[in-house]
């Protein structure tokens, strides 16, 4: 067996898990976890990267020697680098406000039609495109010599080797998904630079050595080399669906969920721009076809507010709750911004003139209705853009820790759900580092090993889906 370390960072926190792998076996560990909490400082919202690189040492110090190491995170934020390769201020977080209003301006010159139909990305305010564009006053930009994608830059720091992995950079709205290669004509009509990016890796290639100094502060021996993962840690995380032959969907639960479907060449129809699904490249040439959701991030913030009450009595009080008494669309980027949850979501349900819930259970039900009713409307409408029927919707991520969840999107969805691994993104990473070694063949095999290895539960639907249809027409109706 051989152990890879599998940097895993998240919205919310940061994690280091050690994978062992064998032709039989697949053990997963965690070595050190860390927050991630981003700093408003006086010019806007920006992550503390130093903290994540430090808690990533801490890490590799503590997973022990490893034979590779892997890093994926969030996308579309990125750092700049001047010409002696040093970081032009704090990476600025994609829930800043400064991409506001950009969209429309960047669409006067390339049409938003136009921009779906070359990179086959999903309309959000912080695509990497928005940021660059509303970085254009900045002063850090002129100077800049350099872009690297978070997890790139990391990679950066500790092997002082630079280039830009492909499933991220199809997140940055400048990659062409039936190329998977720069969208020229786009960069060069919106005046973007692409000699700011680094060369493309494809996940699995090489991405260089631990420095000494990195040896040396972590006491791994070297050499130890870094492999390029699927670094968005959606495509770690759908490299990790444990699906066999069967036509399944997926979504990826965490801060955000991620609901649609593995294809094998990009959606550029109008009607799929319209719907806001997004073509993001994945791993042996698929297509990431899925839609955004604002995901667990409502309820994350609803806890933070309530003073981090306990999880477990929560979900147990919200099961109690009604179903579908209230719903909020999910979707909906004015619950984007962080602060005043609770009040925001009780805001939209009396605008909507629905029953406004008011206790923490109350306003939890509505949270996980209103996701397993954004999964549904996201899983159908994928199937039907695509062409693409399922039998199966798998759910990865944190979210299958919650089983309220998990049973209310088998409801809602009427298909079977089957849910894990949690720790998606980490084994998806982990698997890319073994396959590098030889120890997974592809992809599938990769999944074989999965199924064989990790805990699942199975969720069947149950109720009445009329339930649901009028919980949808609420929300239209809006």
């Amino acid at each position: 067996m051989k152990s890879y370390a599998a940097v895993d960072l998240g919205a919310s926190s940061g994690r280091v898990m050690v994978g062992r792998v064998g032709p039989d076996g697949l053990e997963l560990t965690e070595a050190h976890r860390f927050p991630n909490r981003p700093v408003r400082v006086p010019e806007g919202l920006r992550w503390d990267v130093l903290g994540l690189y430090a808690g990533v040492l801490e890490g590799l110090r503590a997973a022990g020697q490893v034979d590779s190491v892997g890093i994926d995170s969030w996308a579309v934020d990125y750092g700049l680098l001047d010409a002696d390769g040093a970081l032009l201020g704090n990476p600025v977080h994609y829930r800043d406000p400064r991409t506001e209003g950009v969209a429309e301006k960047v669409w006067a010159t390339v049409p938003a039609e136009e921009l779906y139909a070359a990179t086959g990305l999903q309309y959000a305010p912080f695509n990497t495109l928005y940021q660059l564009a509303a970085a254009r006053s900045s002063a850090q930009l002129p100077y800049a010599k350099r872009l690297l994608l978070i997890p790139d830059l990391l990679t950066y720091w500790l092997t002082g080797e630079q280039g830009t992995e492909l499933t991220n950079a199809s997140t940055t709205q400048l990659i062409d998904p039936r190329t998977r290669d720069w969208s020229h004509d786009i960069a060069s009509r919106l005046g973007i630079d692409l000699g700011l990016f680094a060369p493309l890796r494809q996940p699995g290639d090489p991405a260089g050595l631990l420095r000494g100094e990195v040896l040396e502060e972590t006491g791994l021996s070297g050499p130890v080399p870094v492999t390029a993962v699927g670094s968005h840690d959606t495509a770690s995380a759908v490299a990790a669906v444990p699906a066999g032959g069967e036509r399944f969907a997926y979504i990826c639960t965490g801060t955000w969920s991620l609901a649609g479907l593995e294809l094998g060449a990009p959606v550029l129809t109008e009607e799929s721009r319209a719907a806001n699904f997004t073509n993001e490249l994945g791993l042996d040439g698929t297509v990431r076809y899925l839609r955004n959701i604002m995901g667990l991030w409502l309820l994350q913030e609803c806890v933070r507010a309530w003073g981090v009450p306990d999880l477990g009595a929560l979900l147990l009080d919200a099961s109690k709750v009604p179903a579908l008494r209230s719903v909020v669309d999910a979707g909906d980027a004015a619950f984007l911004a962080p602060g005043r949850m609770p009040e925001r979501i009780a805001e939209a349900c009396r605008a909507s003139g629905q029953p406004v819930p008011e206790s923490p259970a109350e306003i939890t039900r509505c949270i996980l209705d209103s996701l397993a009713l954004a999964h549904r409307r996201a899983i159908a409408e994928a199937q039907r853009l695509a062409d693409h029927p399922v039998d199966v919707v798998h759910v990865v991520g944190g979210g299958t820790r919650n089983a309220l969840l998990c049973q209310l999107t088998a409801d809602a969805c009427g298909l079977p759900v089957v849910a894990g691994p949690t720790e998606a993104a980490a084994l998806g990473n982990v698997l890319v580092q073994a396959r590098s070694h030889g120890l997974v063949e592809d992809l599938a095999d990769g999944r074989r090993l999965l199924t064989r290895t990790q805990p699942l539960t199975r969720y069947e639907p149950r109720g009445d889906a009329a339930r649901w249809d009028e919980a949808e027409a609420r929300l239209t109706r809006r």
